[in-house]
């Protein structure tokens, strides 16, 4: 999995390599294990190094380079390690081509043996080296750019996103099957990239590329081809996200900005949807929809936490439902009939395990839905409707505001598909905005966050609607902390994970006065005569603080919403905790943003 850039101009006042740098930095967020660049001239210059994109920074020229064309990359791992031969890009032997790639090539193995027995010698142990070389036979036989480029592809199988430069070509030649890939419009410049943060301060003009197109930009533009090599006339949208929203406008970690922003996210998510006159909620995309008579979920870490407070909030009117694993969805394996609705949840849209959970619905006749946060992605495209989630770009690799926007667009779309008319829930949903802003303001978790630092593991508990965010806030503080972290149903711990107690091992319960006060003053009992500290999150401080050691309080809000105002608590907490031990926040080792490949 990657980032890949690409950028063609026939104007010299954005240079190519300030825009491939540029654009990296903006990607760094799906993968940053290596970076590299390739600039096209008289000859195909390629610069990458190991490690994150400064590390290849003090690699590049100091002059400006005599380019006019070029793409980068930024690597999460998946065939070989991180090394500067594994970097991206890639050449054919004679150096005449360089390809960036994203996905599997799922026959590299055939490939390179064929092209070895052909006299081809490879650099590195990547899949992705295939391509070139591929691209480079073809040449060899008499094709030009585009040809060879398509004949390449051809003989590729899996899923990919591909974007080459050629000797002496002014453009970049790019493809795609199952992997993002979007183009950006400007009368200047033509651009490419995996998202589109990374050209969004040169264009907000975006036409997305879709399975089996192939695409040239160029100084004079963007040709867009069908496989057989039609032309195929292509929509032009405009992405509603300023430059500035993929900025880290003065925080230290574009996390905690992120989880700072969640306030406008949520009013950007409830926009036109909460009917206050009515009591009811209105889903402009689904008001056609009708009511389903099961509903199953299909969704990957934080969004599938996301799935499990929404099925059971669907269950509560009274419609079947279930989250599933996306990874582990098999649609043969589960009852589907002319009511069920499947749901992917994916914040990027681009999430190959809930892709391939979409298409296999698909496949037997379900009604399908989207909700993600990326207008024109592949989950959007590729089922019967769409809901957005409207949080905005979210650069650092752990989901915080697009996590608070999914818990409230499902919440929403509960109500909206069950008819559900309540006046207090409304009005609830509409005040989230405030009630958010005020936990930022007043949330004790840096200070409570400086007496865990350095614990042996972190456990967290909930009940019904909160066993969800438990679940959640065990996943942000493994992602952001490296510690062992656990979520629990607090009913749970004395069945087993009670041995795991320890005074160094803090559990942190979310305790509802409006749902579950009672039930779980007794897991906290239990686990305090371990000799573990209970950090209490709560809206209930005055029945739960002579019991714990600390409280983090959120406001009295509806008993469906308590797990959304205790998750930013959570967040807050693994965010300190984080920045303690000093790690890298915006991008813990091993992850990626956007996981594109099963």
């Amino acid at each position: 999995m990657c980032g890949i850039i690409g950028y063609a101009s026939a104007r010299d006042d954005r240079p190519v390599l300030e825009v491939l740098s540029n654009g990296l930095s903006r990607l760094e967020y799906r993968g940053y294990d290596s970076a590299g660049v390739a600039l096209a001239a008289s000859e195909v210059s390629v610069y990458k190094r190991e490690g994150e994109v400064t590390a290849l920074e003090e690699q590049l020229p100091d002059a400006p380079v005599d380019a006019l064309a070029g793409i980068g990359h930024t690597r999460w791992s998946t065939h070989g390690p991180p090394t500067d031969e594994n970097a991206h890009p890639h050449t054919d032997c004679r150096d005449r081509v360089a390809v960036v790639h994203n996905g599997i090539v799922e026959n590299y193995r055939e490939l390179r043996a064929e092209l070895e027995a052909a006299g081809h010698a490879f650099d590195s142990e990547t899949d992705t080296e295939v391509i070139p070389h591929l691209i480079g036979a073809a040449l060899e036989g008499g094709a030009d750019a585009d040809a060879a480029f398509r004949r390449a592809i051809e003989r590729l199988e899996g899923s990919y996103a591909v974007a080459a430069v050629f000797r002496g070509c002014e453009a970049v030649y790019a493809t795609r099957y199952r992997s993002p890939l979007v183009l950006g419009v400007d009368d200047r410049c033509a651009l490419l990239a995996s998202d589109v943060p990374a050209f969004l301060e040169y264009t907000d003009e975006v036409v997305y590329l879709e399975d089996g197109q192939f695409a040239t930009i160029g100084p004079t533009g963007v040709e867009v081809r069908d496989r057989r090599g039609a032309p195929v006339d292509v929509s032009v949208e405009t992405v509603d996200w300023n430059p500035e929203d993929a900025g880290k406008s003065g925080y230290e970690h574009y996390t905690l900005k992120e989880i700072h922003e969640q306030p406008r996210a949520v009013r950007q998510c409830l926009r036109g949807r909460p009917q206050p006159f009515e009591g009811s909620i209105s889903i402009e995309e689904l008001e056609d929809v009708p009511r389903p008579t099961e509903v199953q979920f299909a969704a990957c870490g934080t969004s599938y936490h996301a799935s499990l407070y929404a099925a059971r909030l669907f269950r509560e009117r009274g419609v079947r439902a279930t989250a599933f694993l996306a990874s582990e969805y098999d649609a043969a394996a589960v009852p589907i009939d002319e009511g069920t609705l499947v749901v992917g949840v994916t914040q990027s849209g681009e999430t190959a395990d809930t892709l391939r959970a979409l298409r296999t619905a698909n496949a037997v006749g379900a009604r399908t839905l989207a909700v993600t946060n990326v207008v024109g992605s592949s989950a959007a495209r590729e089922t019967d409707r769409a809901m957005y989630v409207r949080a905005g770009p979210e650069i650092g690799v752990a989901a915080t505001k697009t996590f608070t926007s999914q818990q409230v667009a499902l919440a929403m779309l509960s109500s909206a598909l069950t008819d559900d008319r309540s006046g207090e829930f409304v009005a609830a949903l509409r005040a989230l905005p405030d009630r958010i802003q005020s936990i930022l303001d007043d949330s004790r978790a840096r200070e409570i966050a400086a007496e865990y630092v350095g614990s042996d593991a972190y456990f967290f508990v909930g009940r019904g609607l909160a066993h969800p965010v438990a679940l959640e806030g065990a996943l942000k503080t493994k992602e952001l902390t490296y510690e062992h972290a656990e979520g629990f149903a607090a009913g749970e711990l004395k069945h087993g994970p009670l041995a795991l107690v320890t005074p160094e091992t803090p559990v942190i319960a979310l305790v509802s006065g409006r749902a579950n006060t009672e039930r779980m003053l007794g897991t906290i009992t239990e686990v305090r005569a371990r000799g573990a500290p209970v950090v209490a999150v709560t809206d209930d401080p005055e029945s739960v603080e002579r019991r714990v050691d600390r409280v983090l309080r959120v406001p009295e809000t509806h008993r469906r919403f308590f797990p959304i105002l205790a998750n930013v608590q959570l967040q807050l907490l693994a965010y300190w905790v984080a920045n303690g031990l000093g790690r890298s926040i915006d991008k813990p080792r091993n992850l990626a943003k956007s996981v594109t490949v099963e």
